[in-house]
């Protein structure tokens, strides 16, 4: 890389606090996740801000065999967590000229910390660590508008493209009805986007979470008690600009509301 990994990220989050866009890549873009990770590192210590829990995304397919992954991580900061109630909106920060999109999700709870030197992890072992689950929705964001389009490793670079979670209702007896597939549909300016849906089968949540935990752990990062993990958009990522309203609804667990306003500066997201 020709720009060192603490360039690229301090130019990240600096058009992050200026709630400013970003014309092209700060630098050289990573050639590869290992180097992708160690940016959004560098940048992790210069957010002033707690990690909530972490955001789990796909590898595009035509980069799979060639980054050697399927999914990707990224964190989702505290000040940037928003609990939604029933029939009530959440106002979200959207990045003016950059990329911003909703992505519906069923998000984990972590109930315990899991062990710092276990890198490996089944999907039944991954499911031991859930406290409750709950639906949601990932508020994607990047102040680089063609974040997605340059792919894997330049995604990893800005936080995963994360902007943001709204974390909705419990899922009771969540085990039994992932077993029996859960379903979601997303509508923006009540028009509907996409619709999906999720299971204890594989390649689903559970098997996005046992994929973290060993993630973590290998970046000396291990999950803790009290962390959410948004295991991966469900009816795919739907782009959105401030002002449009978005409702994403859970079959059996209710609604989330939720509006795209314009991020300004050094706010905790929005005016």
């Amino acid at each position: 890389m020709t720009s060192s990994a603490r360039e690229i990220a301090g130019a990240f989050v600096a058009a992050r606090r200026e709630a400013r866009a970003l014309q092209g890549f700060p630098g050289e873009p990573p050639t590869d996740l290992v180097a992708g990770y160690k940016v959004q590192d560098e940048a992790i210590a210069l957010w002033a801000d707690d990690i909530a829990g972490w955001k789990i995304g796909r590898v595009q397919p035509h980069q799979v065999e060639m980054l050697g992954a399927e999914r990707l991580a990224g964190p989702i900061f505290g000040k940037n967590l928003w609990r939604a109630k029933p029939n009530e909106n959440v106002d979200f920060p959207v990045y003016e000229n950059g990329f911003a999109a909703v992505e519906a999700e069923y998000v984990f709870r972590i109930g315990k910390d899991a062990p710092s030197d276990k890198t490996s992890w089944t999907a039944a072992e991954a499911a031991n660590l859930i406290g409750t689950m709950h639906v949601g929705v990932e508020t994607a964001g990047s102040p680089l508008a063609t974040i997605n389009d340059l792919g894997a490793t330049v995604v990893v670079s800005d936080f995963g493209n994360n902007h943001g979670l709204i974390l909705g209702a419990e899922v009771s007896n969540w085990r039994s009805k992932l077993d029996k597939g859960l379903t979601c549909e997303t509508f923006i300016e009540g028009q509907s986007v996409g619709s999906g849906s999720a299971s204890s089968a594989a390649d689903g949540p559970l098997d996005a979470l046992a994929f973290l935990a060993g993630h973590l752990a290998q970046r000396g990062k291990p999950l803790h008690a009290g962390q959410y993990v948004s295991t991966g958009a469900v009816t795919g990522v739907h782009d959105i600009v401030a002002g449009q309203h978005s409702r994403v609804s859970f079959n059996g667990s209710g609604d989330i509301l939720c509006s795209a306003v314009k991020a300004v500066a050094n706010g905790r997201g929005f005016a």
